[in-house]
């Protein structure tokens, strides 16, 4: 299968950013994307609501359903999943993209800050599966992808930021353990992550130390993503890829039109060996 044509995505935090770039993807096939997050208004320091990235998946070829989804709460969540097979009749994958960052010592990390990367990172990625899971078992080549890290117990990435990096190796534990879980199911559990770091909002909550000339655009893990989506799931589960990986595995291995600056080298994302360097 090389098209999503026909299935119905659910992807998290897809108002913008990384999600956005995915549902756009699919929707260049003719998918159906649920696109659940929680900005529904403007906000003039988020660009991207429901409802614009609802429009520009339907100008790109794909139906949309805007709902309003916050995946730290359980009842929001099966409104969401509810509609969603209301609208579509099913759901056939699941994108675990919302995701929290705070990259702070223990001293400086808020019990707030830490609750919200916690619920969203890691409660909302097994909340929102679990609300999908009744679906996923009906759907044909069902898979399950979440935005996180190879799951790694190395101290130098736990110890600057601890809270940011338990939540986030918690998103891949659950890869891990649903990999077992649903393989005799046949759906596919596997994570993905950049090799650089890509150009998004979450680059703001950095304090621009990062400048968007050293970041790859979302269309590389998009284009990843889709690879990975349209692999037989019996047979693709288990694994925590990155990007770079598996556009080589596709035969593409000249990655410069992903620069936001072309010809500039991109800086390595966190949880990647040479993270910093170019």
């Amino acid at each position: 299968m090389t098209t999503l044509k026909g299935k119905t995505l659910f992807i998290t935090g897809a108002s913008r950013g990384i999600g956005r770039a995915i549902a756009l993807r699919a929707a260049r096939d003719g998918a159906s994307i649920v696109v659940a997050a929680k900005t529904e208004t403007v906000n003039p320091r988020l660009p991207g609501t429901i409802h614009s990235a609802a429009a520009d998946i339907e100008a790109a070829g794909g139906k949309a359903l805007p709902v309003v989804v916050d995946v730290r709460d359980e009842d929001s969540i099966r409104a969401g999943v509810a509609a969603a097979v209301d609208r579509f009749g099913g759901i056939d994958i699941v994108i675990n993209n919302a995701s929290a960052i705070n990259l702070t010592a223990t001293a400086d990390t808020p019990m707030r800050r830490y609750d919200l990367m916690m619920q969203v990172n890691q409660r909302g990625t097994f909340a929102v599966t679990q609300a999908c899971l009744p679906h996923l078992k009906k759907a044909a080549n069902p898979h399950i992808l979440t935005l996180s890290p190879p799951p790694s117990l190395d101290p130098k990435w736990y110890g600057p930021h601890v809270a940011y990096t338990m939540s986030k190796m918690g998103m891949s534990l659950c890869v891990l353990g649903w990999a077992a879980e649903f393989r005799a199911a046949g759906i596919a559990a596997n994570a993905l992550w950049p090799r650089t770091i890509i150009d998004t909002a979450a680059l703001a909550m950095l304090g621009g130390v990062i400048k968007p000339e050293h970041c790859r655009t979302p269309d590389i893990v998009a284009d990843a993503a889709h690879a990975i989506l349209t692999r037989p799931a019996r047979h693709c589960t288990g694994n925590f890829f990155i990007d770079e990986d598996v556009l080589a595995e596709e035969g593409v291995t000249d990655l410069s039109a992903y620069a936001v600056v072309p010809g500039a080298r991109p800086l390595t994302d966190l949880f990647v060996e040479g993270f910093g360097t170019v």
